[in-house]
């Protein structure tokens, strides 16, 4: 799958200085967007997808670390119980669908059927190829409810994905990163590549189309993600009002009383 390029050659990895001046710009944005949200009723469903380690939590947290948990929901299933293997397929993810002012962030979604289930077995052929055929007119079904439905799929290189899959192994803040999971998917990088172009063949419709984003610099990826999704949501401007402090009052002999508070202790 071709990367985008500069005439010359790849882009560089942005600096820090640049990714948190564009961020900070662009989650203006998105609290201008979290407001129309708000008013208009509006229902945004975001699918995030991709390859192990391509960024898919760095990009959730870039998009919701200013906005509002009450508008901006993130939704993360965890392994499905006896009884949700039991129902329909997509049953289990249909009370998580955004209501009006919701705008609702799949971390993984509907579409493990068509990837890490299919490719590592939990689910037969026959369920994924049902799948495949289903879900594009129950996608149909919620763009007509007024859902904007986007769908995300981040895409890593094998090097980038082997380099950052080595760093979680001595780093202890990124342990819990690395599963048994992660180890089984990265030795079947053909397998999901498999998986991942028939998903695309099948699934990406004129009302649901899939948006690939390279992420081997993730700071590039999380920002053009954040563009896009900003650009496909017809929100309005926020407008700006002065805002003056009101005076404080008066503490008309209060006192702060000496109780037996336990506070924590401070070492730094």
């Amino acid at each position: 799958m071709p990367k985008n390029k500069h005439e010359d050659g790849p882009l560089p990895r942005m600096r820090e200085k640049e990714y948190q001046h564009e961020l900070r710009r662009l989650h203006g944005e998105l609290v201008a967007m979290q407001e129309w949200v708000k008013r208009a009723g509006a229902k945004v469903c975001v699918v995030l997808e991709g390859r192990d380690t391509a960024g898919k939590g760095g990009v959730i947290k870039a998009i919701t670390e200013r906005v509002s948990p009450r508008v901006f929901r993130v939704v993360a299933l965890p392994a499905p119980t006896d009884r949700e293997r039991s129902q329909l397929f997509l049953q289990r993810y249909v009370p998580h669908l955004p209501g009006a002012g919701d705008v609702v962030l799949f971390d993984r979604s509907w579409y493990n059927r068509a990837g890490v289930e299919r490719v590592l077995g939990y689910c037969t052929p026959e369920q994924t190829q049902q799948f495949l055929r289903s879900v594009p007119e129950v996608e149909r079904a919620m763009v007509d409810s007024g859902v904007i439905l986007l769908k995300y799929w981040l895409e890593v290189s094998p090097e980038e994905q082997t380099r950052r899959l080595e760093g979680r192994i001595n780093d202890p803040r990124k342990v819990w990163k690395l599963s048994d999971l992660d180890l089984k998917s990265y030795s079947r990088w053909y397998d999901y590549s498999r998986a991942r172009d028939e998903m695309f063949r099948t699934t990406d419709t004129a009302w649901a189309p899939w948006f690939v984003a390279h992420t081997d610099d993730k700071k590039r990826g999380r920002l053009n993600i954040i563009s896009h999704l900003l650009s496909s949501v017809p929100y309005e401007p926020l407008e700006r009002h002065d805002v003056k402090l009101p005076k404080r009052e008066k503490p008309n002999g209060y006192r702060e009383p000496a109780l037996p508070l336990h506070r924590i202790p401070e070492p730094f």
